[in-house]
């Protein structure tokens, strides 16, 4: 396991939950803050993670698109071919953007929005702080490219937001490709 993430056996005994689709309520309203050391948190956090790895090409995921409305979400870009920079699997707790710079435009795709991709302007370098599940250390992560990316997205569904909410315009949607 990532040294990011904290080496406790709550975290491995999560349960695989089913993921929230839009137009569900709980996807559009803001997730509040809670404590990292609660118990229920350290639950939500390896369901979190059981639920991710369970998900063919799912790379982060935030406690409302599995039904709790918290300010949690885990993440792990390093298998995904566009990452460069990674730290491995984590879940931050109480996530904030510190820093944001250079923005660039790029496709995304969501569970929560299964049929549909967008084209977002993002930041591609991010600095966020937030606290590990369990023990509540704070971290701060110095970040680029394709995991600038996903931590900003799954920051937006804590904030009530989707991708959907971030493109230009109805012409930035496109159906979701499959691939055989």
């Amino acid at each position: 396991m990532n040294s990011l993430l904290p080496d406790l056996p709550e975290l491995h005994n999560g349960r695989v939950r089913d993921v929230v689709r839009a137009p569900d309520r709980v996807l559009s309203t803001p997730c509040p803050e809670v404590d990292p050391t609660e118990p229920s948190i350290m639950s939500l956090a390896a369901d979190l993670l059981a639920t991710m790895a369970v998900s063919p090409g799912c790379v982060g995921l935030a406690a409302n698109q599995i039904g709790v409305s918290a300010r949690v979400f885990c993440l792990d870009v390093t298998t995904h071919p566009k990452t460069h920079t990674h730290h491995g699997r984590f879940v931050l707790v109480n996530p904030v953007l510190v820093e944001a710079t250079r923005k660039d435009r790029a496709r995304e795709g969501c569970m929560s929005v299964p049929d549909f991709t967008g084209d977002v302007r993002r930041a591609s370098r991010v600095v966020m702080s937030g606290l590990l599940p369990g023990t509540g250390e704070e971290v701060t992560i110095t970040t680029d490219a394709f995991e600038a990316r996903a931590v900003q997205h799954e920051l937006d569904h804590l904030d009530g937001l989707l991708f959907l909410d971030r493109v230009v315009g109805a012409h930035a949607i496109h159906p979701r490709q499959t691939y055989l």
